[in-house]
C-alpha cells in the first residue's frame, strides 16, 4: 500500500484499515512465536503501513484543526 493510496481514504476507511493491519500483526507475530510463518517479511511490510496510516491520519487531523 502506497502513501498515495492512504492519503485518498476517508479518516473512517483509515481507521479501518489500521484496525485490519494491527490484527494482521497480531496473527503474523503469533505465527512467529509458534513458527508456522513462512513469509517473515510480511511482518515488516504491515509494520510500515500502520505507521504509514498513523501518520498521514495525524496528517489530515492537523490540517482539520487547522482550518
Amino acid at each position: 500500500m502506497n502513501a498515495q493510496e492512504i492519503r485518498d481514504m476517508s479518516p473512517d476507511q483509515l481507521g479501518d484499515e489500521l484496525v485490519k493491519l494491527k490484527k494482521e500483526q497480531f496473527n503474523l507475530r503469533f505465527q512467529r512465536a509458534t513458527g508456522q510463518l513462512e513469509n517473515t517479511s510480511r511482518i515488516r511490510q504491515v509494520r510500515r503501513d500502520i505507521a504509514r496510516i498513523q501518520t498521514i491520519a495525524r496528517q489530515k487531523a492537523a490540517l482539520a484543526a487547522k482550518a
